[in-house]
Parts: structure tokens; sequence; C-alpha cells
């Protein structure tokens, strides 16, 4: 009978050791992933408890975390008489899978446009990534400070899209006082090509805020860009959007609505468009 070497049963030894042991880690990784799911939105609640209770303004991008699902609508138009009405405006899904931290999936905005010839379809698909820097609810301090990293695909068609994968850093933070609010984002906007024609716009939007009556938010917004680069260096365009959004309406446990609009008005000569009627509705939960 042959008899096993030393070496033959140091490696048994070893694997009749490990297989539980594996087992066992399988096992806990499971539990842990099963446990981060159940945890979920007692997590969310205790992060968004750490920031101010404010509502998400019309066209600025508030520096609060939120989870909800998002639809907005455009009506633009432009001074030689032709509309584009844009279904969804690249809004989606927003989401607080981590402490600090929101990801928003958006869904490429279908673009219909009043046009001679057949220009309509879907837009570029956004993403943004939302970190969270520094904050305190109304009971300490009512502020908040956080980072974006805002990138979109290029999947549009025809001329609904930039052509180019663009990358947009942004800084975003927001001060309460009492029922009044301003919320402010700074950020430019780098394409990965086509620079001569995209060229790297930066990009001022603040919100200026007042609630009434618990759910009526009245607001006014400024929209300002300026162009740092490319065929339009040196203009600037600045809309002025005044709004109301109504919210956050409960529905049942965490689910509620929010809806509202508002009417963007460019008020320099360089301009995308001359007004815009925009529309939003929200489900948070």
């Amino acid at each position: 009978m042959k008899i096993p070497s030393r070496l033959t049963i140091v490696v048994a030894l070893v694997l009749a050791l490990a297989t539980p042991c594996r087992a066992q880690s399988i096992s806990e990784f499971g539990s842990d992933i099963e446990n981060y799911f159940i945890n979920w939105f007692p997590r969310v609640t205790q992060i968004q408890s750490e920031q101010p209770h404010w509502i998400t303004p019309l066209v600025t991008v508030t520096p609060r975390l939120e989870e909800e699902v998002r639809y907005d609508q455009f009506f633009q138009s432009s001074r030689n008489g032709l509309a584009t009405d844009n279904f969804g405006a690249g809004k989606g899904i927003e989401l607080i899978p981590f402490q600090n931290t929101e990801v928003i999936v958006g869904i490429p905005g279908f673009q219909k446009r009043n046009m001679p010839r057949n220009t309509d379809g879907f837009g570029d698909w956004p993403f943004l990534v939302k970190y969270r820097l520094l904050s305190g609810n109304e009971e300490h301090g009512d502020y908040i400070v956080t980072a974006f990293m805002g990138f979109s695909v290029p999947t549009g068609s025809n001329v609904n899209g930039n052509g180019h994968g663009i990358f947009t850093p942004t800084l975003a933070a927001g001060k309460g006082f009492g029922d009044f609010d301003v919320q402010s984002t700074v950020g430019v906007a780098f394409p990965s090509g086509g620079l001569d024609r995209l060229g790297m716009p930066l990009a001022w939007n603040t919100a200026f805020q007042y609630r009434v009556y618990k759910y009526f938010w009245p607001e006014f917004e400024t929209n300002y860009t300026w162009q740092s680069y490319g065929a339009d260096t040196g203009h600037s365009t600045l809309y002025l959007t005044p709004g109301l959004i109504i919210g956050r309406i409960p529905i049942h446990d965490r689910i509620g609505l929010t809806f509202g609009g508002g009417f963007q008005v460019a008020v320099t000569n360089h301009r995308g468009y001359n007004h815009n009627v925009v529309l939003t509705a929200r489900i948070p939960f």
C-alpha cells in the first residue's frame, strides 16, 4: 500500500480547514448583502436627517441628497418661431446607496422639433454622482456643501446629442434662513472631443425659495452660462426663471408627490431659445 507523502497530507489538511471557512465567508457575504437592502430605507432616513429639508428647485440641481423618480417637460420657443418640446429632459431615478452619496441615472429625453426636416430623436444619456461634503439640518446651521460629477454618454440621434461624452465637475452649496433658502451650483463642462464646436461652458445656477403653508415653495432662479472656449468664446447667456413647486405631499409611508412649473425667460441677446415652459413631477421615496 502506498503511503501518502508529507506534502499530500499538508495539502489535504489545508483544504479541509479552508472549505468550512470559505463556506462561512460566502454565507457572511450573502448576509451582508441582505442586510444592506433590508436597511436601505432606515439608512437613507438617517442620511437625509443630517441635511436641510428644502425642496429641489426646477432647474438648479439641489446640493441635497434625494431619493425619487422624476419626470420633467420643456416647451422651448426660439426667436425664429421654431419650437422644441423635450419629453423627460434627461431626468430619471435618484438613489442614495451609501453614506453622503447619491447617484442619478437619467433617461435620455425625447426632443420633438418643429422643423421642416425630421430631426426628432433622443438626446444623450446623462448620469450624475453627488458626494456631500458638509451639512447641517435646521437645528444645526441649516446648510450644505456638495461636490458633483456629471457625465453624459453620446447616444443622441441626429442633432439631439453632442456627439461626444461630456464631463462636468460641479460644486454646489445651500443655506437656509428660516422658511427662506438659497441653493447654488457652479460647474464647467469638459467635452471629450469637438472642443471648437462645444466649447467649455461655465454654468452658474442659483435658486431662491420661500416656504409658504408647509407645501408651497415659490421660487426665483437665475440660470447663467459663460462660454470660455470655441466659436462662442466670451458670450454669456442669462435666463430668469420664476416658478412654484408644491410638495412633498405624503401619499403612503415614505412615498410622496411633488410637482410644479415655471417660465424661463432669456434676458441676453445671445441665447439658445427665448422662452421655456418648465414642468416637473416627482415621486420621492
